[in-house]
């Protein structure tokens, strides 16, 4: 932990919220006049769309029907860590992009599902924040959770989550809705080793409630904080005290 590097990191699954809390954060930055290292977590997936829909169709050939984005195989855990090491210590780091759409490919002259080539943060930053699938990712190689000054869990409510993957990856990214299942059922195991356990190490988490009048997937606008109870997913078990704190939808 680094008081003159300070770390902030979201952590949580596709669709379970956590672009909703990084906006918050935005915002925040923008009123106070924070200059901060932003951080998208798919940045350190280690191979581009292309060559993953080639590694998976690998795999699956292979017999492994659970090859997924969520593993430590397919991503560069290493490269993350001592990202965030190095920030703590210096403020510096090395990062890439990745470029989803064409929208965010345009300014690069790259094709969408690319990434951009390494380079070193900028300088004089007032703190890193980073959002993802990792960021408090442990395992017996690798400990990004204990580098984080915050450290942020957008913990899941299944259905909710599942229904907002599924909105937003046909509505935004063309996906059928048969190969967003999919994918959403080969991450499983994946999704219970390398997601869920986070939770346990992270800081504070947040979770969403749906009111009973939305059928539509919930896309938070505003944070604040619910009921004090324990969270009852029975996939998280933390260990000590955590308050949860819901993120309410603004019809």
């Amino acid at each position: 932990m680094s008081e003159h590097h300070p770390i902030i990191a979201i952590t949580g699954s596709s669709g379970a919220g956590t672009t909703s809390v990084t906006r918050t954060f935005q915002n925040i930055f923008r009123r106070e006049g924070v200059n901060a290292a932003i951080i998208e977590g798919d940045s350190f997936h280690r191979y581009d769309r292309k060559e993953m829909k080639l590694r998976q169709a690998e795999a699956e050939q292979a017999g492994n029907m659970n090859f997924s984005h969520f593993g430590a195989e397919n991503n560069l855990f290493p490269e993350l860590e001592a990202l965030f090491h190095d920030y703590a210590a210096t403020g510096t780091g090395r990062r890439r992009r990745y470029l989803h759409d064409t929208e965010e490919a345009a300014p690069y002259k790259q094709e969408p599902g690319t990434f951009t080539p390494w380079e070193d943060l900028q300088k004089d930053t007032d703190l890193l924040f980073y959002e993802g699938l990792h960021g408090a990712v442990v395992t017996p190689e690798v400990n990004v959770a204990q580098h984080p000054d915050l450290l942020i869990g957008v913990v899941p409510v299944i259905n909710l989550e599942w229904i907002q993957k599924l909105y937003r990856d046909k509505t935004q990214r063309g996906y059928s809705t048969e190969a967003v299942t999919d994918t959403i059922l080969r991450r499983m195991p994946d999704y219970v080793n390398y997601i869920c356990p986070q939770f346990t190490h992270t800081h504070v988490n947040f979770q969403q409630r749906a009111g009973g009048r939305h059928l539509q997937p919930v896309y938070c606008t505003r944070h604040s904080v619910g009921r004090r109870e324990p969270l009852r997913d029975p996939l998280f078990q933390p260990e000590g005290h955590r308050l949860p704190v819901s993120a309410q939808h603004d019809p």
